[in-house]
């Protein structure tokens, strides 16, 4: 499910964008997609929100999967980082708690992987099992050292990396 959140993410940035021209990855912010100025708001915003009903079934497996409480505490923080990307398709660019819940929506992902990844490596000494803590400071250092041209840019590496996590989760599942 957590691939499935990622995937519903680029089709509904992929369908906001292709109805919105103007939209330049390098100048704007994902978020403009679903703001005031864009065409079909609801088509990013819902996106978002449906993304974030499979973050939340990918973060109940976790949880329910989880062999230690560390596990399952960074399966209850990719939790509430649903709700947080439920918040943004709310909360759309133009509101008061738009930047507040997109940045947390991130801050509660990448902790929940560190968190998650933590309790793997208790577990399992396995390389693969540090690559969560790997994403969390790879997100760490793109967020507080690149110069992204843009909000989206940077949203795109954070998203990505996101995918990465979900990606190994999957692969540790089989």
């Amino acid at each position: 499910m957590g691939l499935v959140a990622s995937a519903a993410f680029w089709l509904t940035a992929l369908a906001s964008i292709s109805v919105n021209p103007w939209f330049d990855i390098s100048r704007n912010a994902f978020s403009d997609l679903g703001g005031p100025r864009a065409a079909y708001p609801w088509i990013y915003n819902d996106g978002l929100i449906l993304a974030a009903a499979f973050l939340g079934l990918f973060s109940v497996h976790v949880v329910s999967s989880s062999s230690n409480k560390l596990e399952a505490v960074g399966g209850a923080y990719l939790s509430i980082s649903a709700i947080f990307l439920a918040l943004i398709g709310i909360y759309h660019e133009g509101t008061r708690p738009h930047v507040f819940v997109s940045t947390w929506f991130f801050i509660q992902a990448f902790l929940g992987f560190l968190i998650y990844g933590l309790g793997r490596v208790l577990v399992e000494r396995r390389r693969i099992r540090l690559s969560y803590v790997a994403i969390f400071f790879a997100a760490l250092a793109g967020a507080l050292i690149v110069p992204w041209p843009s909000a989206a840019a940077l949203e795109a590496y954070e998203i990505a990396l996101l995918t990465a996590g979900a990606a190994i989760y999957a692969l540790g599942q089989s």
